[in-house]
């Protein structure tokens, strides 16, 4: 796990002053690496009949996308406002400073269907849980999140509840 760990490039202030931004492009590029990652974050659920991965906006994708052949599961996007075509199932969230809202394709999710949630981050847990919401309201089964890294600091897993939560890396102070 150490060597994935160090793939992952701290850079200071940014986006803005105090915030200390994990930059995992260093892990995208080694595909040893990348690939120790996604198998990593994958087995944990393969007893899981998992039917689809939603990958949240937008380093989700990477890792959503990865998972699904280790998974044999489908790929479902949620987005921003205003990226998806056709019908969508939407859900405001509050952040810090006001609010966001992701949006999903209403048909993307069956009736049932077991979800895992797939993001790159875990740090307040504002746009995991929105997520789960949406796939609830979509009609799927919740069975769990798994990240490559978790900021426990910020207490993101408790906005979760009683979801299963998995992180590969767990970040216990702001540095």
């Amino acid at each position: 796990m150490q060597d994935i760990e160090s793939a992952i490039r701290d850079v200071p202030d940014f986006p803005k002053p105090g915030i200390v931004f994990k930059d995992i492009t260093p892990l995208l590029q080694n595909p040893e690496l990348f690939q120790k990652a996604v198998r990593l974050m994958a087995d944990q659920w393969k007893d899981k009949n998992i039917r689809s991965i939603v990958g949240v906006e937008s380093r989700g994708f990477i890792f959503g996308g990865a998972m699904v052949s280790v998974l044999n599961a489908g790929l479902v996007p949620v987005r921003k406002p205003g990226k998806l075509p056709c019908e969508k199932v939407t859900q405001t969230y509050s952040l810090e400073y006001g609010e966001d809202t992701l949006e999903m394709h209403k048909d993307a999710i069956k009736q049932g269907d077991n979800v895992l949630i797939v993001d790159d981050l875990l740090a307040t847990g504002g746009s995991a849980k929105a997520t789960a919401d949406l796939v609830e309201k979509a009609g799927g089964r919740v069975v769990g999140f798994s990240f490559l890294i978790e900021l426990s600091f910020l207490e993101g897993r408790k906005k979760l509840g009683d979801y299963q939560v998995e992180s590969l890396i767990q970040v216990t102070g702001e540095g």
